[in-house]
């Protein structure tokens, strides 16, 4: 299919059918349903996804984790399925996966542990609402939203009961840290100077 106005937004789409897709418009399946994805980020979110993708990658240098930006697909599905099976293909901002076996030729199949979304004018909330269930339920460790115009930073950690806890909201002066890297740290203060 060549033309995303071809789509039938009442159809439930798989990862097989994401394959075959020939149009410009960049588009994320979640739960079988189309999410058009903003268009090209300004300038701030491009800025503060590259210094996020930095801090990480000189981090992670030598370690089994590794750190990917978009356009990488994350099919989050159970291990083994078909593509025809999977209705939940998104492109997060950046990923962190710590399990190699997750990664193939095409992406990540399951949950990366850690999930980057910057926001942009055109995320809606019903998008976020969305991907904070999908992140949720299949298990991604932390999410991590950021906003590129408030400068602030809010993660979302998995309990030991596999549902989401929120950080206190941060900001300027505040040093981001995890677990799942431990050593890491994230200084917001840098990561927004732009």
């Amino acid at each position: 299919m060549n033309n995303f106005a071809d789509l039938d937004p009442t159809k439930s789409y798989s990862y097989a059918d994401y394959l075959t897709w020939k149009f410009q418009e960049r588009i994320e399946l979640i739960k079988g349903r189309i999410f058009k994805m903003s268009p090209a980020p300004r300038v701030n979110h491009q800025r503060l996804s590259g210094n996020v993708y930095t801090a990480l990658h000189v981090f992670l240098s030598g370690n089994k984790c590794e750190v990917f930006s978009a356009p990488f697909d994350v099919r989050l599905t159970r291990r083994n399925a078909r593509n025809e099976q999977i209705k939940t293909v998104v492109q997060p901002d950046i990923s962190v996966i710590c399990d190699p076996s997750k990664l193939d030729e095409y992406g990540c199949v399951g949950a990366p542990d850690i999930v980057v979304e910057i926001l942009s004018p055109g995320n809606n909330t019903k998008e976020l609402k969305n991907k904070y269930e999908v992140y949720e339920e299949n298990g991604v460790r932390e999410y991590w939203i950021i906003h590129p115009e408030e400068k602030t930073f809010l993660a979302y950690t998995l309990d030991e009961n596999g549902k989401y806890q929120p950080s206190a909201l941060k900001t300027m002066g505040d040093i981001i840290t995890t677990p799942i890297l431990p050593g890491f740290e994230l200084d917001l203060e840098r990561m927004f100077d732009y």
